[in-house]
Formats: C-alpha cells, sequence, structure tokens
C-alpha cells in the first residue's frame, strides 16, 4: 500500500505526475498572489523546475517562492519551497524552449524570460484510498490511516 513509499519514491511519483501534468501555481513570499505557470524539466538539473515568462512578470524580480501541485486526478498534492532566479545559460533556455512556449510570445525568445525555481524543500501527499477506504467513503466509516495514503516531507524531489 502507499504507506510504506519512503520519501524518495513518493518524490519519484511527484516528478512523473509533474510531466504528465506540467502546471503549477508559483509565487513569491512577498504578498502578491501565486499565478498558473507550465513547468519545464531538465533532467540535467535535479531539484530545479523551469518556466517562461514575461520580463515584467511579478515573478522576474526573484527571490523566495513557493509553488502548488495539483495531479490530474487530484490524487497527488505537492507543496515546494525554494527561490525564483533568472537562468541566464543560453543553451538551457533554446533546449527548453518550444512550440507551446512561443504560442505565448508574440515576438519569440525576445519578450521571454526563463525562470528557475530552485526547490530546498518539498511536502508531497498522494492519496490513493484503498478498496476498503472507498467503501467506507460511500457507506460512512474512519479511513485508517493505512487505507488513505502516502505523505512525504523531502529536502529536494529528485
Amino acid at each position: 500500500m502507499a504507506d510504506k513509499d519512503t520519501p524518495q519514491e513518493v518524490a519519484n511519483k511527484f516528478l512523473a505526475k509533474l510531466k504528465d501534468s506540467p502546471f503549477i501555481m508559483l509565487g513569491l513570499t512577498d504578498g502578491q498572489h501565486s499565478e498558473p505557470m507550465n513547468v519545464k524539466l531538465d533532467d540535467d538539473q535535479p531539484n530545479t523546475l523551469f518556466v517562461f515568462s514575461g520580463k515584467d512578470n511579478r515573478i522576474a524580480q526573484g527571490g523566495d517562492a513557493m509553488a502548488q501541485f495539483v495531479g490530474k486526478g487530484h490524487d497527488f498534492f505537492a507543496c515546494l519551497a525554494g527561490t525564483v532566479s533568472q537562468e541566464t545559460d543560453q543553451a538551457t533556455f533554446d533546449k527548453l524552449w518550444d512550440n507551446r512556449v512561443e504560442a505565448w510570445f508574440p515576438n519569440g525568445k525576445a519578450d521571454a524570460r526563463l525562470n528557475r525555481f530552485d526547490v530546498t524543500s518539498a511536502e508531497l501527499w498522494e492519496t490513493d484510498i484503498s478498496l476498503s477506504g472507498r467503501v467506507k467513503m460511500l457507506f460512512g466509516g474512519t479511513i485508517k490511516a493505512g487505507e488513505s495514503s502516502s505523505h512525504a516531507v523531502v529536502d529536494s524531489v529528485a
């Protein structure tokens, strides 16, 4: 059952879910609201999520940030803490640029900024309810910890 997963196994599930649905809510911890962002992953840079934005976007100033993720099936949740900064490596910029990104920037790469979100810690929840837990949800009853989900607090996600 899911409650036997190690923190690293839960982190690996998170990365798989993020690849399947690469959208997070990302915001600086400066009191402004988070906003939806499309995540790009670079397997060569673990614990880093990349997002393209406009140069005047609210996250462009960089700083401490939080991101939230909900899996497609509402079966996985994540809250990530870290720091946003500009990615200055042109090779990384070019590697992650694609048609889906280009659609948001009418003037192409000249209007875009690649931001890196370096994850320092994460809290992850997998809500894989067992069959007995689902029956209890339908007909009443208390779901026990072993019937519900996995939870992991990790210092990295890679």
